[in-house]
């Protein structure tokens, strides 16, 4: 796996979670890696076990030039739908950079331009660019944390296992319980077949 998209130029690599969830906020991180970086362990979150995520977590924080982890609300997401949240939690990442990142490698394609900074979407480039492999471990790892939070709240939706994802036991709970106020009133909840739950 290469360190980066292209070298000519100060590049983070950008990537969030959440996007496909329930309920929870999206998330997003910017990380700016070292030139010399290189980790053979690290690839897409998704495909890591959470131990390890915890542990590349910890170098990558330790080791990255720079990084930024932010979430967007449920109720912005609700506002301006889960794309446009999850494209301006990646903005707010690249904001929080110091330095600012003169180039962007984006996973996924869709993202809009930020600022004047160059940018490029790369599909499943949390599984061909460390630094956005190094994005994809931050916004999970964090999200994660966040979800066993709130799990406290509301355990009866079983946060702590499924993350906010629609598992079974978690739309079961959303048809006994209905809706709390970290679920997604306006994506994918609302467009469960069979629920019939009150706004």
């Amino acid at each position: 796996m290469q360190n980066c998209f292209q070298n000519n130029f100060l590049e983070a690599g950008c990537d969030e979670a959440g996007r496909g969830c329930l309920a929870g906020p999206v998330f997003a991180a910017a990380v700016i890696l070292p030139e010399d970086f290189d980790n053979k362990e690290l690839r897409d979150s998704k495909k890591l076990s959470a131990k390890k995520r915890d542990s590349l977590r910890v170098v990558i924080e330790q080791e990255a030039l720079a990084y930024a982890v932010v979430k967007v609300s449920v109720q912005e997401i609700d506002s301006i739908n889960i794309l446009n949240a999850s494209i301006l939690a990646m903005h707010k990442a690249i904001e929080a950079l110091t330095p600012q990142p003169e180039f962007l490698s984006i996973d996924g394609n869709r993202f809009h331009k930020y600022k004047s900074i160059q940018h490029q979407c790369v599909v499943r480039g949390d599984d061909l660019y460390q630094n956005i492999a190094a994005a994809s471990v931050l916004a999970k790892t964090h999200r994660d944390e966040y979800m066993m939070q709130i799990h406290d709240e509301y355990p009866m939706y079983q946060w702590a296992k499924n993350k906010g994802y629609g598992t079974a036991a978690h739309v079961q709970a959303l048809r006994e319980y209905g809706y709390s106020p970290f679920h997604r009133k306006t994506f994918h909840v609302k467009s469960l077949l069979s629920l019939k739950l009150d706004l």
